[in-house]
């Protein structure tokens, strides 16, 4: 497991040299089923039964791709469900570990969390999907989201980025002419949405997974815009985030709660809640991974009401960074009865046409390109930081499964007043070092 993981890695440096271009991310949402396909075709022929659970926001280009392999390989049947993501880090590493997994389901770029790469591939979980065409194309930067020991265990469609979704109208009822670009500008916008009445800025922390999405926006400006290396650093035991820009970044949070710039009760106020808010005009933002766009879109009266911009987590808007990641992907069960069919499936997706469809299902900019490619018009004012000013998302570079979570709950526990800023990065140190 070690080496799997010091195989991994590059620096932040080295990703931002070499990814030229692309970056972003994913996280996912609410609970969601497909109803289970039966295992029958005509003419006498067999059929394989594969099953995938996943998380929300895949339904949607799963839908479209399950259908269309439906096509080209009918003998094969494939049972999705989707859950959330909490529910998904806890239950399938259960199955993984009981020996009865599904054939193909949900897994996390790097090594931060249970379902992460690193980490199941570490554990023998995962089928190695090296021989596939499409992974000699993945760019060299984000090869340690995909790779493990020089080995690609993981499927992604693209990537995406953290910035702040708003609704124009709302932006426009509030006297806002244009996104801000500097730190003072973003406190200036929501003082103005707050005097016109609404939620500046839609906050739903119940959904554990969301407390850390302002974090991320503005650490790479507070911590990364100043120094790049700081994630090799704190591996060698040279840096840590108490004594580090991931305090400025913490202050900046709760500075937005002081000034009453969160709707009411953040930790009561769910994923879907927060949604809705911004979606309807109540609040004017939220801050959120561009892979759930697609949800306010279909929340909205109208998909043109809404856009994004990144957070600028800097008053200089030179120093300004973004936050960029591999989107959550999917993997074969190593152990699974029909491994080779549940590849095959992960090889499908890999050609071009398909990587362009899941990328363009969740407003994601596709992993390769190709004249028929397509980058939502939301995501780009993002795409000039992605050169040289933008790094993976935290947790990628996280050692181990531990930190993510306790950097959900003391986000939880500093918007409700039961910690200090000096107690949610003391337990993110201790969490980092085991």
């Amino acid at each position: 497991m070690p080496d799997l993981l010091h195989n991994a890695r590059v620096s932040r440096g080295q990703f931002l040299r070499m990814m030229g271009g692309l970056a972003a991310a994913g996280f996912v949402t609410a609970c969601s089923t497909r109803p289970e396909t039966t295992a029958s075709t005509g003419g006498g022929q067999s059929t394989t039964e594969l099953k995938f659970i996943g998380v929300a926001d895949q339904k949607a280009p799963m839908d479209e791709l399950v259908a269309a392999y439906q096509k080209v390989r009918p003998t094969v049947r494939l049972t999705t469900s989707y859950a959330p993501t909490d529910q998904v880090q806890t239950s399938i590493r259960t199955q993984l570990g009981a020996g009865n997994a599904p054939d193909l389901h949900v897994v996390f770029p790097g090594s931060g969390s249970a379902m992460s790469m690193s980490e199941i591939a570490g554990a023998g979980l995962l089928a190695d999907l090296s021989g596939q065409a499409w992974t000699r194309t993945i760019p060299e930067g984000f090869k340690p989201a995909f790779q493990a020991g020089g080995k690609t265990y993981m499927y992604s469609a693209g990537s995406s980025v953290i910035g702040a979704v708003y609704n124009k109208k709302a932006f426009e009822k509030a006297g806002i002419e244009a996104p801000p670009t500097t730190w003072s500008e973003f406190l200036a916008v929501c003082d103005k949405l707050k005097k016109a009445g609404l939620v500046p800025i839609a906050l739903g922390a119940q959904t554990p997974w969301v407390t850390q999405l302002i974090t991320y926006a503005l650490v790479p400006s507070t911590v990364y815009a100043k120094d790049p290396t700081f994630d090799d650093k704190q591996l060698a035991g040279q840096a840590s985030f108490a004594d580090s820009g991931w305090r400025q970044a913490m202050e900046m949070y709760l500075e937005l709660q002081k000034r009453g710039f969160f709707n009411d009760k953040p930790n009561g106020t769910t994923f879907e809640q927060q949604t809705s808010m911004v979606a309807t005009g109540k609040a004017g933002m939220a801050i959120q991974v561009s892979a759930v766009l697609p949800d306010f879109r279909k929340a909205a009266s109208s998909p043109d009401d809404l856009s994004m911009f990144p957070v600028p987590g800097a008053d200089d808007a030179a120093s300004v960074w973004i936050p960029a990641g591999v989107v959550v992907g999917l993997g074969a069960g190593a152990k699974g009865k029909n491994v080779e069919e549940a590849k095959a499936f992960v090889d499908f997706l890999g050609k071009q046409e398909n990587i362009n469809a899941w990328a363009k299902a969740i407003a994601a900019i596709p992993l390769t390109q190709d004249a028929s490619s397509t980058i939502d018009a939301a995501v780009q004012s993002f795409l000039p930081f992605t050169k040289d000013r933008a790094v993976p998302f935290m947790d990628q570079r996280w050692p181990n499964a531990e930190v993510q979570p306790v950097h959900f709950a003391v986000i939880q526990e500093l918007l409700a007043g039961d910690a200090t800023i000096d107690d949610a990065l003391k337990k993110m140190d201790e969490a980092y070092k085991k």
